[in-house]
């Protein structure tokens, strides 16, 4: 049995609540849930129990001191053809980079294979699809967006079952 797994920081209910709030107005738009709502460290994928062991046991070992994080601003990724996804920015902060780079260098360290992209911290909103209407507008109205800062105390190893109606999170393991 294997499980597609991934490393994140969960959001705060009163981080969460104004990206709720700013959630329509995107015609096709699969936005997200509030249980959803997370800043993905590593995507890890599919991994047997025996690697997931091994990568509970290397996350484990991570010591970081709590961090603030603040989001301001939205964006969203481009694919080949269209955008792709709607989501809010992660402030620049060399805090959240070294403990993603510690967490890269202890899944590598369980054996998961090395991530090479850049570093992006982002919330993801909403997921586009080919028939999802203009962002522009969006994009304009809530280019300010800016939740209140919040102190993040742990990072936690996720699970995401992905269903027809959209990908549901479990969150496995906190680590503090």
């Amino acid at each position: 049995m294997t499980r597609r797994l991934f490393v994140a920081l969960g959001l705060p209910d009163r981080v969460s609540e104004p990206l709720l709030d700013a959630m329509e107005g995107v015609p096709g738009a699969r936005w997200q849930d509030a249980d959803n709502l997370h800043i993905t460290l590593r995507f890890i994928g599919e991994v047997d129990r025996h690697l997931e062991a091994d990568i509970v046991a290397a996350l484990s070992s991570i010591a970081f001191l709590p961090l603030e994080v603040r989001l301001s601003g939205v964006g969203h990724f481009e694919g080949a053809k269209r955008a792709r996804a709607i989501w809010a920015a992660v402030e620049p902060n060399g805090e959240l980079d070294l403990l993603q780079m510690r967490v890269e260098m202890a899944c590598r360290r369980a054996g998961c294979a090395p991530v090479t992209r850049k570093f992006v911290p982002h919330v993801t909103l909403a997921r586009l699809s080919a028939g999802s209407g203009p962002l522009e507008s969006w994009l304009h109205a809530n280019g300010k967006l800016a939740p209140p800062a919040w102190t993040a105390r742990s990072f936690s190893l996720f699970e995401s079952d992905l269903t027809p109606n959209g990908p549901i999170y479990t969150e496995i393991q906190q680590f503090p």
